[in-house]
């Protein structure tokens, strides 16, 4: 059955001939992240990009907050092994220049780029450099005559945001190279918005997030809440979760929640139960020391870590490798057969050479 996301125009962020990323049109949901160091620090930035791309980003974006961090802007694209999105706010000017800067995408807020005319020095800069344009749209910073309109409640005026600067774009300048977005830090209101997007301009691609979630705990929460219900309605076709935190703890935790819809699968799975009285053995060091030994593979499998037989390879049967926990000890088993027994201390590595031989 047809999605939303495959009914999207395909956009491409970075040249398809090195490695560039497909957005829309059926591809698969990219993993997104923001650089967090200074602009200006060509090394921090170089080295923050290259542990995103470890742990799985595709796109990663830049931050310019003034023309002086744009020589910087220019060598970073240059060397990144990751397409580079210039994040513009305030200045148009700004936008143009990181466009022939290098940026596999410009990303400009209509709240705050100075209204629709001053985006005509971005779209053809844009034109010329052949990248698509993300509207960014933030609840925050609305334009200030939609943010005081009465009739419309806060997800009707985002879409309407987004979609007259759509239509301005397509219309008016015959420019079609488009990724939307419309966030807010409120989940009921995200899905809200983007449920209206889907409908209303159903043809451009969905950036989805939840802007300033917050910290690791409540962020990654709040975001696999509301991009969740997104992603499993079919809506959206790119994705950046937001914390307070290590950009590369956003990566890891967008390719789990992809992960748990059965979208994509880029690392081991842990499957584990939540421990009772029948469990015999210290099972919460057991689990989390399995966790931290598949956290440093890069290829999809599960790993089930049962704490008794009541949870043991019946209820983990479709586990690649498990553990079903008796007393003092382990049964090892595989896609639900058991293969051996293993003293307590001895499980987790038990466990990892079974793994080792998938």
């Amino acid at each position: 059955m047809s999605s939303v996301r495959d009914n999207t125009h395909q956009v491409m962020v970075g040249r398809r001939s090195a490695g560039g990323v497909a957005i829309g049109g059926g591809a698969p949901v990219s993993v997104q992240s923001m650089l967090s160091c200074p602009a200006t620090d060509v090394s921090a930035n170089l080295n923050q990009i290259e542990r995103l791309a470890e742990a799985g980003c595709e796109i990663v974006r830049m931050a310019i907050p003034n023309h002086d961090a744009l020589p910087a802007f220019q060598q970073v694209c240059e060397k990144s092994p990751l397409p580079v999105v210039a994040d513009v706010h305030f200045d148009a000017r700004i936008a143009m220049r990181a466009a022939w800067s290098g940026a596999a995408k410009l990303r400009i807020n209509p709240g705050n780029i100075g209204g629709l005319e001053n985006t005509n020095m971005v779209i053809d800069a844009a034109r010329g450099a052949g990248i698509p344009i993300r509207i960014g749209v933030n609840a925050g910073s609305l334009d200030s005559a939609l943010a005081a309109r009465k009739d419309l409640t806060l997800p009707e005026k985002l879409a309407e945001s987004a979609a007259e600067y759509v239509r301005y774009f397509e219309q008016e300048r015959d420019f079609h190279d488009i990724v939307v977005s419309a966030k807010a830090h409120d989940v009921k209101t995200t899905i809200q918005t983007y449920r209206l997007l889907s409908q209303r301009i159903p043809h451009i691609p969905l950036h989805i997030g939840i802007t300033e979630a917050g910290t690791v705990f409540q962020g990654t929460i709040k975001s696999a809440a509301g991009l969740g219900v997104l992603l499993e309605q079919g809506i959206g076709d790119t994705m950046r979760i937001s914390l307070t935190d290590d950009p590369v703890l956003e990566v890891r935790a967008a390719w789990q929640l992809l992960a748990a819809l059965d979208m994509r699968r880029r690392t081991p799975e842990i499957i584990s139960c939540p421990t009772c009285g029948r469990c015999k053995v210290d099972m919460i060091p057991i689990a989390k020391a399995v966790e931290e030994a598949i956290s440093r593979l890069n290829r999809p499998c599960k790993v089930a870590v049962m704490g008794c037989v009541v949870n043991g390879p019946g209820e983990a049967a479709d586990a690649d490798v498990g553990v079903a926990c008796g007393e003092g000890q382990g049964a090892i088993f595989c896609h639900g057969r058991i293969v051996r027994k293993v003293d307590e201390a001895h499980i987790v590595d038990a466990l990892m050479e079974e793994v080792e031989k998938l």
